[in-house]
């Protein structure tokens, strides 16, 4: 019997060597690996520049805070999300008004948003659902006919692309997540990317309390301005040379990704009662984070036994994400939500079984997965 994690850090020599140089220097924060790191993953991406922090909600937090959000303001929100989506609305006293999935892709259903944006709606949330783009040409539609700021929660779209163009680029703003089992990790961390020079600029101030002068900046030691309010959401040394070193595996990581989510795809295709995510066509290309499926018929009451049943031939699992976030406790008793109202976000989160995809298998685990998934349905059956 095989074991096969969910998810692993994929940790090397070289990732280890490196943090070793790292704790042998004396600089451990405001140093040159920093502006390596950003420089190398805003390459990869396509972009300018980036900019690190020190999480991917930290990053959500002062995409809002960069453009003065605050009571009595509203963004729309996917349904179908980590709290943290919503998390960071709540941060600036703003108000998430959720939006259901579509049962396709998981992503936000465009269709639902209009009818929900009000005078006070000043944001436009949507995630890329697993790494599966939004089609980013409807919302940006909507966002410049309401003028509506676009932020993109890209937590699973490390190398997610729509039309070419990569995912964190497509709105206003893009968070990323370095989580330890996400496509790349610094063990914790964020990234931004936006088009706009100017957001990246203030969200570089932000992260370090608004303090105007890096240290390399400041002729006199210990001497700067601070100009306007922030955070303390920076990245250290450590985290940023290992990321520079896992941006520079990400291809390979994300070959795998896609190597093994096609043959969990092709080979569990002939079950008719296991509803498959989109994922890519002419226009999108995920991420391959994981091979979320959703059951149905008379497989939609079995979760719990084919979880244990993959659990028992060594294979792991996760539910990407367990409620819909007005579901959660603290967005049902403040907001009055009651169970239901968001139904294809309910059937995903309360159908679906995550699969693993990571670049710790090969294609032979997938295809072992995939056959331990046909043996436990057959026994239920």
């Amino acid at each position: 019997m095989k074991n096969i994690p969910f998810a692993r850090p994929m940790i090397s020599d070289e990732e280890r060597e490196v943090a070793q140089e790292v704790l042998n220097d004396h600089i451990l924060v405001h140093g040159p690996r920093i502006n390596q790191f950003e420089e190398t993953f805003a390459k990869f991406a396509g972009a300018k520049n980036s900019i690190a922090t020190s999480s991917c909600t930290a990053g959500l937090h002062l995409a809002y805070f960069c453009i003065g959000l605050g009571p009595e303001d509203e963004v729309i929100v996917p349904a179908m999300s980590h709290v943290a989506t919503a998390h960071a609305v709540e941060f600036v006293g703003a108000k998430p008004v959720f939006v259901d999935s579509e049962i396709s892709t998981g992503n936000i259903d465009i269709e639902r948003i209009e009818e929900l944006i009000t005078s006070k709606t000043k944001a436009l949330s949507l995630v890329h659902y697993l790494g599966m783009p939004v089609d980013m040409d409807r919302i940006n539609s909507i966002a410049k006919k309401h003028n509506l700021f676009v932020v993109e929660d890209c937590a699973l779209a490390f190398g997610s692309k729509y039309k070419g163009i990569h995912a964190g680029l497509l709105g206003d703003i893009g968070l990323f997540s370095m989580y330890p089992v996400k496509h790349i990790t610094t063990l914790e961390g964020g990234l931004v990317l936006s088009k706009h020079d100017d957001i990246l600029n203030k969200i570089s101030l932000q992260r370090a309390f608004g303090v105007d002068r890096t240290h390399a900046e400041r002729k006199i030691p210990g001497q700067y301005d601070v100009n306007l309010l922030g955070y303390n959401y920076r990245m250290n040394e450590l985290q940023a040379a290992i990321g520079t070193i896992q941006v520079g595996r990400l291809d390979g990581f994300l070959k795998k990704r896609k190597q093994n989510y096609e043959v969990l795809s092709e080979r569990l295709s002939g079950i008719s009662e296991i509803h498959q995510f989109e994922s890519t066509n002419e226009n999108f290309e995920s991420s391959y984070y994981c091979k979320s499926i959703v059951l149905e018929g008379s497989l939609k009451s079995k979760r719990i036994e084919i979880i244990e049943g993959l659990k028992s031939m060594g294979v792991g699992t996760s539910i990407y994400y367990p409620r819909p976030i007005p579901e959660l406790t603290y967005y049902r008793e403040k907001y009055g939500y009651d169970n239901g109202l968001f139904p294809q976000a309910a059937k995903i989160a309360y159908q679906s079984i995550a699969l693993p995809t990571g670049p710790h298998l090969d294609t032979s685990d997938a295809a072992y997965i995939s056959d331990a998934i046909v043996k436990v349905i057959n026994d239920l059956k």
